[in-house]
């Protein structure tokens, strides 16, 4: 691996590790596993997709097939593929030393053929995530007829990591950035800062996970609850007070077997983007 590639690869598996360390209700994290799944697993998975993530000059597809596969082959189970889906254009933009990182994923994005498509498809559903099913067009069983970010447009509207190919990850941009800067800003642990980007999504928005699963009245029940505990966070003082309560709320959600997993590959993103910025020259001048 190239010099700029290994710090890529250190920048993701550092992200995929900093959202473990936050109390994510809902989803796994340090302080309690969940949905037939583990810290350690999510641990093992970041590692085994790093090297396909931060590939020198491959294709998003490319990174993404490699990555699913390599991940299926170290745990046995689907723990990361939105993770995956998020983080390769923003390897390959990382990987493309243009001057400002937005602009370097818009080309990335607009670079994205038939190909990618197909890759990403196989990844897909060798994935086999929950709530997987058929669809009338552009169907991941189904050879691509259209280009990655044109099939990832079509599901924008159910999916919210689609969304951020049609947006050029608006979401990651305008959204997860400023509350981690914010969070960061008031000094707080990084874990209480990755804690608040997920919040800070969570309640933005119904989670698409729990919605593909369990349908938009149960997604719309967890964004609302979520809001209580982002207004406490960002209010709070001193958050560790608040732990046991989110503790609590996590139980409670494990036990219906609600996963915000969307609000949470939404989050590792950001912090990828963060420590992109911070490794990488070219980056420093985005915005």
């Amino acid at each position: 691996m190239t010099v700029l590639a290994t710090k890529i690869a250190s920048a993701f598996k550092a992200a995929c590790l900093d959202e473990l360390d936050a109390p994510k209700p809902g989803n796994v994290h340090i302080f309690a596993d969940g949905h037939r799944m583990t810290a350690p697993e999510f641990l093992q998975s970041a590692s085994a997709a790093a090297h396909a993530i931060s590939m020198p000059r491959a294709r998003v597809g490319t990174r993404i097939l490699t990555a699913v596969e390599a991940t299926l082959a170290a745990v046995g189970a689907n723990t990361n593929l939105g993770i995956i889906l998020l983080c390769a254009p923003l390897a390959a933009a990382a990987d493309a030393d243009l001057p400002d990182l937005r602009t370097a994923l818009a080309r990335v994005l607009e670079s994205l053929d038939t190909e990618d498509a197909n890759l990403t498809f196989r990844a897909i559903v060798r994935a086999s995530p929950a709530g997987l099913g058929r669809v009338e067009q552009n169907d991941v069983f189904e050879p691509a007829t259209v280009t990655l970010r044109q099939a990832m447009a079509e599901a924008a509207h159910r999916d919210r990591i689609a969304y951020q190919y049609a947006s050029t990850f608006e979401d990651i941009f305008g959204r997860g950035e400023p509350l981690l800067e914010a969070a960061l800003s008031r000094a707080l642990q990084p874990s209480w800062a990755t804690l608040a980007v997920y919040l800070g999504f969570l309640s933005a928005f119904p989670d698409s996970h729990v919605a593909r699963k369990h349908g938009a009245a149960a997604a719309e029940e967890v964004r609302r609850n979520s809001l209580p505990f982002y207004t406490r966070l960002q209010s709070s003082e001193n958050p560790a007070y608040l732990l046991p309560d989110l503790l609590a709320w996590d139980r409670s959600l494990k036990v219906r077997g609600l996963n915000p997993g969307t609000s949470a590959d939404l989050t590792v993103a950001t912090l990828f983007t963060h420590r992109l910025r911070n490794i990488l020259p070219s980056a420093g001048n985005s915005d």
